[in-house]
């Protein structure tokens, strides 16, 4: 039998109110079931990789209806942490971006948060397991987390597991008298891949920034040049590490997007297709399609171009699908891969 992927972090609602009043007068808020890590794993259920979820539940109703939900999708809950009172939200407006202010957060004292070092069973957690993923969002919660994340990829390490870090920031989670740079280079010692982008790596890991390419204005072969030095510099500082993945995501005429991604491996870097999407429904989420794209390569063991190139094009689908999780196939992503190349 095939080992697993294993995720780990908060399970999460997202409550995503029509703005302008509508939601009071419709009384009515689409809900979505997400969460970073979350977003990951469904991605990567849909491309049939075993994957598992390790995360806070508490034991109520609710909460086992969301279990349940997660098995149908083919996500392996049986690692699941049944503790604490309740399940963290977030509140994300329609067409509004996580990076944007408009998010509101309302995830204290949540199951997941309540998770204390010694509590999980991680030998037992990382059996038949090949991949730990986790986020930068898990140690942003409080020191604790922090604290619970370390104790995670330490246990991964000692269990042969490889790690996967996502440098996702959010300034409104920072908020426990630490900084992300006093806590996220203890963790990424310990990756294997290493996935964020210039300005995120410099925050949270220190790396350098050439201040040309700081106010985000340069063009293509600056910023590619640039990412090619940090990776370099992240494979130095962090001697674990053999992967470096970066994207490069920009408002193209307004209402689209324009992207392209990296991997660096073995002192090469490997760029994606270039991407430009006329119309965006829905930003949340592709980040995470974009791990599950690198992940879905590594555990396959494609050649790095193949690997960049699905993950680009998974991402870029799931602009176009509306809640937190893209329900794409393989064939889906190749497609908009294919549709790309013959138009080039």
């Amino acid at each position: 039998m095939k080992k697993s992927i294993l995720t780990f972090g908060e399970i999460l609602l997202r409550l995503s109110p029509e703005m302008g009043g509508a939601w009071i007068r419709n009384a009515s808020i689409p809900t979505f079931v997400g969460g970073a890590e979350l977003n990951t794993a469904t991605a990567l259920a849909s491309w049939n990789v075993p994957v598992q979820y390790c995360s806070g539940l508490p034991k109520n109703a609710l909460a086992e209806e969301i279990a349940v939900h997660l098995e149908s999708k083919n996500i392996d809950t049986s690692k699941m942490q049944w503790c604490g009172e309740r399940i963290g939200i977030y509140m994300l407006p329609q067409g509004a971006d996580l990076k944007n202010a408009g998010v509101i957060y309302d995830r204290a004292h949540s199951s997941f948060s309540s998770i204390n070092v010694g509590q999980i069973n991680w030998p037992e957690v990382f059996k038949g397991v090949e991949w730990l993923h986790v986020s930068a969002i898990t140690p942003a919660l409080s020191q604790q987390m922090a604290d619970v994340c370390l104790e995670a990829v330490k246990e991964a390490k000692k269990a042969d597991v490889k790690i996967s870090v996502d440098l996702n920031y959010r300034s409104k989670l920072w908020k426990y008298g630490k900084e992300p740079i006093d806590i996220m280079p203890e963790i990424a010692q310990h990756c294997d891949l290493i996935m964020g982008n210039l300005w995120a790596a410099n925050k949270l890991l220190g790396t350098s920034l050439n201040t040309e390419v700081e106010v985000n204005n340069a063009t293509k072969e600056d910023y590619l040049s640039e990412c090619g030095k940090v990776s370099r510099e992240i494979l130095q500082k962090f001697g674990n590490c053999k992967y470096v993945a970066n994207t490069f995501r920009f408002d193209h005429q307004n209402v689209g997007i324009e992207y392209y991604t990296t991997i660096f491996t073995e002192n090469k870097l490997y760029v994606s297709a270039h991407f430009k999407v006329e119309k965006v429904i829905d930003k949340v989420g592709s980040g995470d399609c974009f791990m599950a794209g690198l992940l879905y390569g590594l555990y396959n063991e494609h050649q790095p171009q193949d690997i960049i190139d699905f993950a680009a094009a998974a991402a870029i689908g799931k602009l176009n699908e509306y809640g937190d999780a893209t329900q794409q196939k393989v064939e889906d992503v190749n497609q908009i891969l294919n549709a790309l190349l013959v138009n080039q």
